[in-house]
């Protein structure tokens, strides 16, 4: 079952139209000028797009690793406060796992947000994790602010741990590019974002994700 966009009142045309400046990383108030339509508008058609992404990721993710992913990150918590002293002070804002050629992402949040229904828990260690200064009465998220924290507890070879983290350095590098467009990211919406980043460094060329989107939102 796909999450399409349905009961939009732009035409066709202009629909494609902003799909294709969402893949080419235009901003929304930009696409609406070109394409005449109120900015708010096209901020409404993006928001669509990510929500699109957010479901299509959330369920490749569930059929890759056979079920609803929970960080289990006990040691490697333990470990990040031994090592430094203001630890406590930190935040956790999201995790990243890479597997195989593609790298997943798993906000730190208090429930499960999926759109799909499974009762078999998959605990797995992340490879790093995401922090900022404590956020409880911030309502946005600063990208500048976030920093990584990499776990180095697995039993793997120096070049098997090379490649892999060389891959999630090239993710995070490539999500603050994207998030540092935005002055702060409401922690609300903060997991589409994410979301689309994913999309972006897993999905392949401009084309390739065009070709995906067009298919999943259905227009």
């Amino acid at each position: 079952m796909l999450m399409k966009i349905t009961n939009c009142k732009l035409r066709k045309s202009t629909q494609k139209k902003l799909l294709e400046y969402f893949i080419l990383e235009m901003t929304a108030r930009s696409a609406a000028d070109l394409l005449s339509i109120q900015p708010n508008t096209a901020a409404l058609f993006y928001r669509k797009i990510r929500e699109v992404i957010f479901y299509n990721l959330e369920k490749d993710t569930q059929l890759m690793f056979n079920g609803i992913i929970h960080i289990d990150n006990n040691e490697y918590l333990n470990k990040c406060i031994k090592e430094e002293n203001n630890f406590s002070n930190k935040e956790v804002i999201f995790y990243i796992i890479k597997h195989e050629k593609k790298v997943y992402t798993k906000m730190n949040l208090p429930h499960n947000h999926s759109p799909f229904i499974t009762n078999k828990i998959i605990k797995i260690n992340p490879d790093s994790m995401i922090t900022t200064e404590s956020l409880h009465h911030r309502k946005f998220i600063d990208i500048s602010k976030l920093h990584q924290e990499r776990n180095d507890s697995t039993n793997k070879t120096k070049e098997f741990k090379k490649n892999h983290f060389n891959g999630i350095e090239n993710f995070w590098t490539h999500t603050k590019r994207i998030l540092n467009k935005y002055n702060g990211i409401d922690r609300n919406s903060f997991q589409f974002y994410l979301k689309e980043c994913e999309f972006r460094f897993n999905y392949g060329t401009y084309k390739q994700q065009l070709k995906t989107l067009t298919y999943w939102t259905g227009i």
